[in-house]
């Protein structure tokens, strides 16, 4: 009689025989007529897809994917903005095994050459819009289709033989379901080398789609708006994974628009948001209906703007590499206003030194002071899978006993809440001394004429790095609106915090979710040469 197995090896996975085709199948058959995906375009008729219909058109794109040659592990080029077929064929890809790489709209020819050779993309599915670019950029893949609009907006007639609509077909056989089969990749912003590929299973797809519909306490009855670049994780897994595990509808807009965020939320009666601060700040400049949104979703909570739009923000933190929220305010136990929350049940949370010792006891009832966040949970479910063709990176990105870094930094409130504090690569070192490019972010922000402000590093020949501020002015900012910053950083902090140098900008370098490509000005910075 052979010998039993380990218990280890016998141990069932928490998706055990389940992937992301598996979840669609069962809500399509259980919600068959509830709205699921409704496209509210700029210019177009939009369309609405119960869960049936949607389940049924990603059958026919997979259909056509695979008459096109592509099989499973094949790696599939989204290069899209928030249209539809983003969509269709990213959950089209998992119902053949297919990885779906998905990519910012915004990159340039090099990004997307560095893109499709990386992964290997057999393919790319693109807009007219873009499709030059694609054709010159990606000069490896077999072949390339194209969308009839550019998100709705009328585009120049497409080759037969390249349109979206090509890809028709009856829907293959579904493969046995592997919770731990590749499922999609999406590329880091990359700073001062080239983008990583993260690499997510279908357990990973799974785990977003299930916690973060948990951690939003989105139900079968909410309507998510869906503003955010669907290349991102934050609209793919925390708005519309976790709007298919719930059962709910999402509204998918090509972009965030103020002038139609109020109309297509009341059209539709969205209960549920996720919210940058550039949103944020432009819809101030717009009347707010009397009735609305049950819940925001943002990078901290109670936000000093909720009174003014009568909306409760919870406050989250979470990456690409994390699928969900690491850390997440809670709707029944109170967070200080602008604080991040507390650990997600989910995950393991330390906050260490730059040394990697720990500087928070978990349960001290004494603030555990400000350092690195580190993340614990499980490769392949709770945390990425792997950086696609980059050992080296993934191995360095966990310390020896198996804590991501993730790059942050934070502080340890009084409460036990947890506040953010900075990405480490915008801490500046000034004379030795540690600088959060945040403090002094948030001293500027409130300087009456201030629209937006950046803070980065500038090399000095003797303090090592300076602060230097770039400003957009408010249409009402005075003309010393200079001035006022350096003696509102004067009251406010110590010496060395104080920007050497306040540059009034009309506009700053964006990356993904509108933020300041920081990268950008520290690059242009250091191409004017060190401060003496």
């Amino acid at each position: 009689m052979p010998a039993p197995l380990p218990l280890q090896a016998t141990q069932l996975h928490p998706f055990n025989r389940l992937d992301v085709p598996t979840l669609l199948a069962d809500r399509a058959q259980k919600r068959r007529d509830h709205p699921f995906i409704v496209w509210e375009p700029f210019d177009g008729p939009g369309q609405t897809w119960t869960y049936g219909q949607f389940h049924a058109a990603v059958g026919r794109v997979a259909g056509g994917l695979a008459r096109r040659g592509v099989q499973a592990g094949d790696r599939v080029l989204i290069h899209l903005d928030n249209c539809p077929e983003t969509l269709l064929t990213w959950y089209a890809c998992g119902w053949i095994g297919a990885v779906a790489v998905t990519t910012n709209a915004r990159a340039a020819d090099d990004e997307l050459t560095y893109y499709a050779e990386h992964c290997g993309a057999v393919a790319a599915i693109t807009q007219p819009k873009f499709a030059e670019a694609v054709a010159r950029s990606c000069r490896h893949i077999r072949w390339m289709v194209v969308t009839e609009t550019d998100n709705g907006m009328p585009a120049p007639p497409v080759p037969a033989d390249q349109r979206f609509a090509t890809l028709d077909a009856d829907a293959p056989p579904r493969r046995a379901p592997d919770p731990l089969a590749p499922c999609s990749v999406q590329y880091t912003s990359g700073t001062t080398s080239r983008p990583k590929a993260v690499l997510w299973t279908h357990a990973n797809a799974l785990w977003g789609a299930r916690i973060n519909a948990v951690h939003e306490d989105l139900q079968a009855s909410d309507v998510h708006l869906v503003h955010m670049p669907l290349f991102h994780t934050n609209a793919q897994a925390y708005s519309v994974l976790a709007t298919l595990w719930a059962g709910g509808t999402a509204v998918v807009q090509p972009r965030f628009s103020a002038s139609r965020f109020w109309p297509v939320s009341l059209k539709h009666r969205c209960t549920w948001a996720s919210m940058i601060p550039f949103c944020i700040k432009a819809l101030m400049q717009h009347e707010v209906p009397k009735h609305h949104y049950r819940l925001w979703g943002a990078a901290a909570n109670d936000l000093p703007t909720d009174p003014h739009f009568r909306v409760k923000t919870m406050g989250w933190w979470g990456m690409t590499e994390t699928i969900t929220h690491g850390i997440v305010s809670s709707l029944h136990v109170p967070s200080p206003p602008l604080a991040i929350g507390r650990p997600a049940p989910e995950y393991g949370i330390a906050i260490v030194d730059d040394d990697e010792v720990p500087v928070a006891d978990a349960r001290a009832i004494e603030p555990g002071g400000s350092g690195q966040l580190l993340i614990k949970g499980l490769r392949g479910l709770s945390l990425f899978a792997e950086y696609l063709g980059n050992q080296a990176a993934t191995d360095g990105s966990y310390t020896a006993d198996g804590w991501f870094r993730t790059g942050d930094r934070v502080d340890l409130l009084e409460d036990g809440s947890i506040r953010f504090g900075d990405r480490t690569k915008d801490m500046l070192k000034v004379g030795g001394e540690n600088v959060a490019a945040s403090e002094i972010e948030r001293v500027m922000a409130a300087v009456p004429g201030v629209h937006e402000c950046a803070v980065v590093a500038r090399k000095h020949r003797m303090l090592d790095e300076v602060p230097v501020v770039f400003v957009i002015p408010a249409a009402n900012a005075p003309a010393d609106l200079a001035d006022q910053v350096n003696a509102a950083c004067a009251k406010s902090l110590a010496d060395f915090k104080r920007p050497r140098e306040v540059r009034i900008v009309d506009s700053m370098p964006r990356s993904t979710l509108e933020k300041v490509a920081k990268a950008q000005l520290r690059a242009a910075l250091a191409e004017e040469g060190p401060l003496d």
